[in-house]
């Protein structure tokens, strides 16, 4: 389930608090106080065998002598009582359950778990699934939604709905925060009211056995009253719904985690974390200050385009030491234009070398500021202004504040502002407030608001950036790398030699080093006698992870001798340090030269919440101490790829030494071909290509480790991000016995798209998006093309051949589903030149078995009134065709597919 029967969780018409045996000043007392005192509008019903009235409210004493069916039960009683309950409860009507009941089992799960001894942890865990097993069966049959337990319930501030067992009530406003912990929510709750911050909704998730952070963000996500949300995290279960409704949410509106790094998972899984995070274009930050300053940033300033920081101060020493923290912070200061520095030092600091960052003097007043300020504001290279005040002899901190509100209202550039003391200053920033420019008490802290600014807006371009095509087209033979892997499992082997890892990746086109397999030292000294040339040795065991540990690597050997003692005297040594490990033999490779190549090194891990992360960083035997590292989700495109190499030391040094020019592209290539392993080799579950050698003429792969497990489910399914869904591609032959290809639309696909709505008559495109337009926006045709494969679906029609991006869009057809999978709201646009060939039908055709195939109940859409070509397919397909009584000039269509 998604959202569906949330309206009654959230916003019910009636509620029953169901308890017993509690004492008088209980969780039931304190929940109907907050409940009344929130101003609740409908009846709030307690249900209490053991007493007759709750804080002054009659109590009934079943949930049969209830007189009205509530639309919300909260249950306080003992867990166990809850499988009974909800079925009653379902029974009557009730669509919604919020549990409160803390009983001792749940004290014991999640995160405190681990301090459990592994028989205790594993004894609560039995009794816990076995009790949400009962209680999902119960509300199944009535699509009653579950949310808890283990929490202190929740707040609706614009639905007057204060369903807690907070002491406090929260504050109302736009802001929805979602929180794992009771603890922490209390505490958040307690510093936003001391700051005056007020929430739309307030919601402490607990242990999530139905309703998780997937289900609220898709519910929040559609909330008028809610502009940014706010979560306080530790883990999340259903990786694949979460990362869909995040990647939804966070187009909408603003979505910012802060979440603890747990150090019982290691370092890997936090990484994996920030790669999920930045995939769906969540903000990460670290502690509750920071959680609530960027809600507050994200909503009042004016966007920012990069990381280029313009800093005006009247003085020099903090406008420096402004600078150091923006600059550790990875951004940049902004590039002033001699024109500018001239005309400033001309208005504002006579006989004074301007630069960045601008210092007017201790003597500057509104005047200064405001000179300055007009000229700063039209530098093109600059992303955003912060504006510091120091506290002067003259005391002008309001009137200059007054000068930057003014110089604010007409521009569209980002002004932060800094006005550093107490009292003196209070006005002025009161001013800021009012005026909705962000104020900072200390620069500090104005920079981190700035770097998490350009640090959103990128992961907002990633989520609609269009990625260039591909540089060529490759074909992966994906049938021998199972065929080796399957091979080595039927072995009972969890790791793949040097042979075989090298077999997978020429099986993806990635270059490597000929490798020769050599059963023992005689034969590999024959191999070295036939190649002529120096050579490396390695030795071959599916045991032994890092060959340099056990001696079993040997480079430079210049003939047959040298191979077969270094080969004679490696074998001992291995099968001394590790004499429990399986030899295969040797790998012989001629030996390859570096001549300023730079080492890199690519691969995947598999987390423990999120399936596979791809990595890349720099390589060779001091990667872990240089720690140059950066991880993403798979599948990626060329633009992922080279936002993920974006995040790494090397990536800078290779893309800015002319000196030793390297194909970036190439490299971005290779990370997609690695992407492809992951999407269809489900055995593989982590792999160390290191090194690989980068150079102008190239790139080589010199050595790799793959371990594998056996699977049962297909790789896809492991995958956070559903992958394209090959599978549905589809040959279409045209009456005139021209082949065509139908597939899922990709986000490459974005250029033909715009190009196809430039080619259709306006008339054509009127009819489809009910409004003249010349072309796509950008941003329009992002959205159309990049699709979450989970929750929408659009199908292109093409030629069979090409690279997507290149090649032709001749029609597109699309499906949008609401969340719970119940409707789709279907659309079609097909290129004039395809007039009469049935490219039409059969596109509608192919949408509606999609539908059919994935549950929907229900195709659905809108058609102009005077579009007869489309209104006569709709009824040859047997849709109903109704008039719509707010628009007579549109008619709604619909089609029941169940």
């Amino acid at each position: 389930m998604t959202i569906r029967n949330l309206q009654y969780l959230f916003k019910p018409r009636s509620i029953a608090v169901v308890g017993r045996g509690k004492p008088a000043n209980g969780p039931d007392a304190t929940l109907e106080f907050n409940l009344i005192e929130g101003g609740f509008k409908g009846p709030v019903m307690p249900v209490n065998p053991d007493h007759r009235s709750i804080s002054g409210v009659l109590a009934y004493p079943d949930i049969a002598s209830l007189p009205v069916t509530p639309d919300l039960a909260i249950l306080t009683t003992p867990l166990d009582e809850a499988p009974d309950l909800i079925h009653e409860l379902g029974e009557r009507g009730t669509r919604a359950v919020l549990l409160l009941s803390r009983d001792v089992l749940q004290d014991h799960r999640g995160t405190r778990a681990a301090l459990l001894s592994p028989e205790m942890r594993s004894k609560y865990a039995d009794e816990g699934e076995a009790l949400q097993r009962q209680i999902l069966t119960a509300a199944k049959p009535y699509l009653l939604r579950v949310m808890g337990p283990c929490n202190i319930g929740y707040a609706v501030l614009s639905a007057h709905l204060n369903a807690s067992l907070s002491g406090t009530r929260p504050l109302t406003g736009h802001i929805a925060l979602l929180c794992q912990s009771a603890a922490v929510m209390r505490s958040v709750i307690d510093w936003a009211t001391s700051r005056n911050i007020g929430f739309s909704h307030v919601i402490s998730v607990g242990l999530r056995w139905d309703v998780d952070f997937g289900d609220l963000l898709d519910y929040l996500l559609r909330d008028g009253s809610t502009r940014s949300i706010l979560m306080y995290m530790e883990n999340t279960r259903n990786r694949r719904k979460f990362v869909s409704a995040a990647r939804a949410a966070a187009r909408v509106k603003p979505v910012i985690v802060l979440k603890p790094r747990d150090f019982r998972a290691g370092p890997i899984e936090d990484a994996v974390y920030d790669a999920v995070f930045q995939r769906a274009g969540i903000l990460r930050v670290n502690n509750i200050e920071q959680l609530f300053g960027a809600a507050e940033t994200l909503a009042t300033a004016k966007p920012v385009y990069s990381d280029r920081l313009t800093i005006l101060s009247n003085s020099y020493s903090l406008a420096l030491l402004t600078s150091d923290t923006l600059l550790r912070h990875g951004g940049h200061l902004a590039e002033v234009s001699t024109a500018t520095r001239e005309q400033l030092a001309h208005d504002c600091r006579p006989d004074y070398p301007i630069e960045n960052p601008v210092d007017l003097g201790d003597m500057a007043g509104p005047e200064e500021y405001g000179k300055a300020l007009d000229l700063l504001l039209r530098e093109p290279g600059t992303d955003g202004v912060l504006v510091i005040h120091a506290p002067a002899s003259l005391g002008r901190a309001e009137d200059s504040a007054r000068a930057v509100i003014e110089r604010s209202k007409n521009s569209r550039r980002l002004i932060m502002t800094c006005w550093i003391g107490e009292s003196s200053v209070q006005s002025a920033r009161e001013l800021f407030k009012i005026a909705q420019i962000p104020t900072y008490e200390t620069p500090g802290e104005a920079v981190e608001a700035f770097t998490r600014l350009a640090q959103y807006r990128r992961s907002q371009e990633l989520l609609m950036e269009t990625p260039p095509s591909i540089p060529e087209e490759f074909t992966p033979d994906t049938e021998t790398a199972r065929r080796i892997i399957q091979i080595a499992l039927t072995a009972g082997r969890r790791r793949l030699n040097a042979y075989e890892a090298s077999q997978i990746l020429n099986a993806y086109e990635i270059p490597t080093v000929p490798l020769h397999f050599a059963s023992t030292p005689e034969a590999a000294s024959e191999i070295a006698m036939d190649l002529r040339t120096p050579v490396a040795l390695k030795i071959l065991s599916p045991d032994i992870a890092n060959k340099s540990d056990v001696g079993g690597v040997a480079f430079g050997l210049n003939n047959p001798l040298e191979v077969l003692v270094g080969a004679t005297d490696m074998l001992a040594r291995v099968r001394e340090l590790a004499p429990e490990a399986v030899i295969d033999g040797f790998a012989v490779q001629p030996m390859q030269s570096r001549h300023g190549a730079y080492e890199m090194m690519v691969g995947v891990r598999t987390g423990l919440r999120f399936g596979p992360v791809i990595f890349f960083g720099q390589g060779g035997t001091e990667a872990e101490v240089i720690d140059d590292v950066a991880y993403a989700l798979p599948p990626l495109n060329m633009h992922l790829a080279v936002d993920l190499m974006s995040r790494t030391r090397l990536y800078r040094q290779i893309s800015t030494n002319r000196g030793r020019p390297v194909d970036v592209g190439n490299i971005a290539l290779t990370l997609i071909k690695v992407s492809q392993m992951v999407v269809e080799l489900a055995e593989m579950i982590e792999m160390d290509i290191n090194p690989i050698w980068v150079s102008t003429g190239g790139m080589l792969a010199l050595d790799a480790n793959v371990r594998i497990e056996p699977s049962t489910v297909p790789a896809s399914q492991r995958l956070a991000i559903s992958p394209y869904p090959k599978q549905l591609e589809r040959r279409y032959e045209l009456p005139d016995g021209r082949a065509l290809l139908i597939r899922p639309i990709l986000p490459e696909d974005e250029p033909e798209l715009r190009n196809l709505v430039k080619r259709l008559p306006a008339e054509d495109v009127r009819m489809r998006f009910f409004q003249p337009l010349r072309e796509l926006s950008h941003d329009m045709a992002a959205r159309l093309t990049q699709l979450d494969y989970e929750r929408e679906m659009a199908f292109v029609v093409t030629e069979p051949k090409g690279v997507p991006g290149k090649i032709k869009i001749w029609g597109v057809v699309r499906c949008n589903a609401d969340p719970d999978l119940e409707r789709a709201e279907y659309s079609i646009l097909v290129d004039r030149a395809m007039t009469g060939l049935g490219l039409g039908p059969m596109l509608m055709r192919y949408i509606i078995d999609y539908a059919k195939k994935i549950g929907i109940r229900e195709l659905y859409g809108e058609v102009l009134r005077e579009n007869e070509p489309m209104l006569r397919l709709n009824r040859a397909l047997n849709f109903r065709v109704h008039a719509t009584p707010d628009d007579p000039g549109v008619l709604h269509v619909t089609l029941p597919l169940v």
